[in-house]
């Protein structure tokens, strides 16, 4: 049937109505502005300090962020133990070169470590000559990483393996492109009949002569006979300081200047089942000796080379004081009752005892043994995740507090629990807060401590972050109502003493929780919105806070803080005011500061936003800097001054206001380094 032409416009109008409406709703559209006052009371009388730990991270292995991510280690199951313990088992991603004609591989429980007693039998049945040759290049097995190997030009990578064979060995290790045609570095493994005849490391360096972003790694031979294999490892020379760690990857961390580091996670600590949850004593050690276990959480296997001596000394490396989340005897579907509570109480004590244990206790000698006699600097231990409700955790939980206080009373213990329950009775020194929420709510959760009491246990928010639809995978609306949040608890940080945002990291093949700080794949990587407004807040942590009011009629979409700080690299003191505008109107700002000991100088000062054309803006890795902060330089500072704030923005103004006598006059590097 035909429609009359006329419904035909009408339909076509309300259409092109429905289109500009949605346009307004998602750009950053801006309406007249209006003038707001900002007042600051920058005397001393009136200041309070931010506890000096008050801005950290926290780091779960989630979307494979430390096995394919942080931890650099490049073969992706290296001991073949992934497929569980019964033989023969799935070697994945393992793959073989050649076909059953002439080669057989299959798991067997062989080898030489008692903790993971799988290895992989690789029997060649071809020849290099003869009736059954082998096909050029020979036959054998290969690993792709996690979805590739970053090879790069004239890189050093360190390669470790342990092999077993009674026969006489020609095997050549061989970094190749992803179909095995473009070889990138190789070296050969000649050994004489007997050489190997009982379990033997290997170990040597590849330099590649060319880069593949998409590489793997090959064990090939064309020699008829047995061997197996164990412990394969491909590391790359340069890690972090030397510790195994990506280093692109920690140096996005590090500039966020972290004061914390909480691991090693939250659901991923408990697993699913206690059969999979997250043990301490399992990690540590030779990696080679290290069982790993499957992440039933998150759903993938961990060769538990990011262990707890690692997550101690990534917490070193960054200059961040370690929060180690400890598993209490709960998994997502079961629960130890107290009767039987003491082994994990005792084992969480023990893994104090490993970080700051004296080199002559048991835990201690073994952290010495990896090559770290001095004592880590661990003082908060988080008892569970977020497990209050459990019919076991309040009674379990004072085992835990009674058991870790006797031994190390220094240590702040952090209950699960919410302040209301914590008592003489059920102590603790903070509580854990999570809050997730859409970024409406949480904006408005800028305001959830300020009727908080102010005495008795602080609270830790270890966890917060947008979710929802408006979350995407990182949008700018998102960023800017974590923004106003963290503007919320910076102004409550007599009772708030820590905050970090969840998750971390994310390996942009396997995103099983959006939106995440940072995205990265095999060779790229790239900081979320939400990384970026973080670097808004890194220079809070220990710094002064001062009053700041915000005044502006009918329009309550703006949030407010400034503090005091100074740069340690420059020696210059600077008055910060952040602003979070999370509204479509442009507002005319006048600021008026009081209460300065020193004048605010007249040249020196940055102006540093972070906004974006559509409230949806993401980045990528085709553009990884959409939204990203802007910083200039403010030509009228002074205690009385005139700004203008866009919509759906944060600014922030780092006013100098006491410069060294080395201060060096602005450049482009400067300004950017301030954000």
């Amino acid at each position: 049937m035909g429609v009359p032409r006329a419904c035909s416009v009408c339909w076509l109008f309300r259409a092109l109505v429905l289109v500009c409406t949605l346009y307004l709703i998602l750009s950053v559209g801006s309406v007249a502005a209006q003038t707001a006052q900002l007042s600051v009371d920058a005397s001393p009388q009136n200041a309070q300090m931010i506890p000096g730990n008050m801005f950290g991270i926290f780091f779960e292995e989630i979307n494979h962020a430390g096995a394919g991510g942080l931890w650099a280690e490049l073969v992706s199951n290296r001991g073949f133990e992934a497929g569980g313990s019964n033989t023969p088992s799935n070697i994945d991603p393992w793959l073989i070169i050649g076909d059953e004609s002439n080669i057989i591989v299959a798991t067997d429980r062989s080898s030489c470590f008692p903790g993971n007693p799988i290895a992989l039998r690789m029997e060649v049945l071809c020849e290099a000559s003869g009736t059954n040759t082998c096909p050029l290049g020979g036959v054998g097995i290969y690993n792709p990483g996690y979805w590739g190997m970053n090879i790069e030009r004239a890189k050093v990578y360190k390669v470790s393996m342990y092999i077993m064979s009674s026969d006489s060995v020609d095997l050549t290790v061989s970094l190749t492109s992803s179909d095995g045609l473009q070889n990138l570095a190789a070296h050969a493994i000649m050994a004489d009949k007997g050489d190997f005849a009982v379990w033997t490391k290997v170990e040597f360096d590849l330099q590649s002569n060319e880069r593949n972003t998409n590489s793997r790694l090959q064990l090939t031979t064309s020699k008829s006979g047995i061997i197996w294999f164990d412990q394969v490892s491909l590391m790359p020379s340069d890690t972090y300081m030397g510790h195994g760690f990506r280093k692109d990857l920690v140096s996005m961390l590090a500039n966020l200047k972290p004061q914390f580091l909480k691991f090693p996670g939250g659901n991923y600590v408990m697993g699913n089942y206690l059969l999979n949850a997250f043990r301490w004593s399992e990690t540590v050690g030779p990696w080679e000796e290290r069982p790993g276990h499957f992440n039933d959480a998150w759903g993938y296997w961990t060769d538990d080379g990011l262990g707890f001596f690692e997550f101690l000394q990534l917490a070193e490396d960054l200059g961040a004081c370690p929060v180690w989340v400890v598993n209490d005897g709960a998994s997502l579907n079961e629960e130890v009752p107290s009767a039987t509570i003491a082994a994990f109480v005792k084992d969480v004590v023990d893994g104090i005892e490993f970080a700051r244990g004296d080199i002559q206790t048991t835990w201690g000698s073994v952290r010495a043994a990896m090559g770290h006699p001095e004592p880590f600097q661990l003082y908060y231990v988080s008892i569970g995740n977020q497990e209050c409700s459990r019919h076991y955790y309040k009674e379990n939980y004072v085992k835990f507090y009674s058991a870790i206080k006797a031994s190390y009373p220094d240590v702040k213990v952090i209950s699960s629990c919410d302040r209301s329950t914590i008592s003489p009775l059920n102590p603790a020194d903070l509580y854990d807060v999570h809050v997730y929420a859409s970024s409406g709510d949480m904006f408005s959760k800028s305001r959830m401590f300020d009727n908080a009491g102010r005495s008795g246990p602080k609270a830790i928010v270890s966890e917060y972050a947008v979710t929802g639809n408006d979350a995407g995978r990182g949008t700018l609306i998102a960023a800017l109502a974590e923004a106003a949040f963290l503007i919320g608890l910076e102004r409550n940080s007599d009772v708030v003493e820590m905050a970090s945002c969840a998750p971390l990291f994310a390996n942009d093949n396997d995103r099983r929780w959006n939106p995440d700080a940072i995205v990265f794949n095999s060779w790229q990587h790239y900081g979320c919105p939400n990384y970026w407004m973080l670097h808004f807040f890194k220079d809070s942590s220990g710094a002064t806070l001062h009053p700041a009011t915000i005044q502006l009629s009918n329009y309550d979409q703006l949030v407010t803080s400034a503090i005091t700080w100074k740069n340690p690299q420059d020696g210059n003191t600077y008055l910060k005011i952040k602003v979070v505008n999370f509204g479509n109107q442009v507002v005319s700002l006048n600021i008026s500061v009081t209460g300065l000991e020193t004048e605010i100088q007249t040249f020196g000062s940055i102006k540093t936003v972070l906004t974006s054309g559509r409230l949806r803006d993401e980045n990528s890795f085709q553009q990884p800097d959409k939204v990203v902060p802007v910083a200039s330089p403010i030509t009228n500072a002074r205690e009385q001054m005139g700004v203008v704030l866009d919509s759906y923005s944060l600014t922030s103004f780092d006013l100098l206001v006491d410069s060294s006598p080395t201060m060096h006059s602005l450049s482009g590097s400067s300004l950017h380094s301030s954000v």
